[in-house]
């Protein structure tokens, strides 16, 4: 699907045909639209494919005088129960007059924009345009990991009162995200230093400060993910060791009641023996055994308890 849209008095507002200084909008392009957009833009086949593939990296380019901007924004899918976070790439091409963005599927980030919710934008200053949307992934990514701090913190809670697989399986799946999370802001950032360096795009004095407002989100989203996947590493590995040593006081707990329970099966099966002569004492009374063994259990479990295996 293409879709025009052109700024107006600081409002987004969507137009039939394309001109100059209009932002482009494609989504899940099939095969016509993507040779149409080849054609009508004089655009690189690369351009138009390399946004549309999902192992594709944050990367900056420049051919024939367009540029294609490539990157990592977080996506969130629900699984069920669970809530899975994850990066698909976006792509932008700056041309003489107009932006393009291509993606694989909708996303959130560019839905804000078609319909009006970022004001202040102007679609004929293209550097500053792709620079908003840079910032608004800046801003996703900070939003997101706030949730998954929220969803590890009460996942943590939940291990605090039973250690139970699924709540060990959401710590595993956390992580993964902030994995995928870490790595694309990472590249994005290595793509942002490409960038400021001006041969690519070209940055206009006005433009510094947004620049630099991007460069300091995405900073602080890479240094955020690390100090998450830093606690929640540590998190995983204290609940490994908890598990362990709860398993070690059960199997403590255990071996101590075998030996507790083994007393009256020993003196039973002695004074069980058919042995003439009964050299047993008190072999008489059938009573003494059952008291035999009660006294000697019970001096049993004081020493086990006293050495904190019951």
């Amino acid at each position: 699907m293409i879709e025009y849209f052109k700024s107006s008095g600081g409002n987004m507002r969507r137009v039939e045909e394309c001109s100059a200084g209009t932002w482009v909008c494609v989504t899940a392009p099939d095969e016509a639209e993507c040779e149409s957009l080849i054609a009508d833009f004089n655009l690189e086949r690369d351009f138009v494919r390399s946004p549309l593939d999902e192992e594709e990296t944050s990367r900056i380019e420049s051919e024939d005088g367009n540029t294609l901007i490539i990157l990592d924004i977080p996506h969130v899918e629900k699984s069920g129960d669970s809530v899975v976070y994850s990066t698909v790439p976006i792509g932008i091409i700056v041309t003489k007059e107009n932006v393009l963005t291509i993606s694989l599927r909708e996303n959130p980030i560019l839905n804000e924009f078609a319909e009006g919710v970022v004001r202040g934008l102007n679609t004929e200053f293209k550097t500053q345009f792709v620079l908003r949307i840079m910032l608004r992934v800046a801003g996703r990514y900070l939003q997101h990991l706030r949730q998954i701090d929220r969803l590890s913190t009460h996942t943590e809670q939940q291990l605090r009162k039973s250690m139970k697989s699924k709540d060990l399986i959401k710590l595993l799946d956390i992580n993964k995200s902030l994995v995928y999370f870490s790595t694309s802001l990472k590249a994005d950032e290595t793509t942002l230093e490409k960038m400021m360096r001006g041969r690519y795009l070209k940055m206009y004095p006005e433009d510094q400060d947004l620049f630099e407002d991007v460069l300091i989100e995405v900073h602080q989203a890479i240094e955020m993910s690390t100090i998450y996947t830093n606690v929640l590493n540590s998190m995983m590995d204290a609940s490994a060791s908890l598990i362990s040593n709860n398993l070690n006081d059960i199997m403590r707990v255990l071996a101590g009641i075998t030996i507790v329970i083994a007393v009256p099966t020993v003196i039973s099966g002695l004074y069980g023996m058919n042995i003439e002569g009964g050299f047993m004492p008190f072999s008489q009374w059938w009573w003494f055994p059952c008291l035999l063994s009660a006294v000697v259990m019970a001096g049993v479990a004081y020493i086990l308890r006293r050495r904190n295996m019951l």
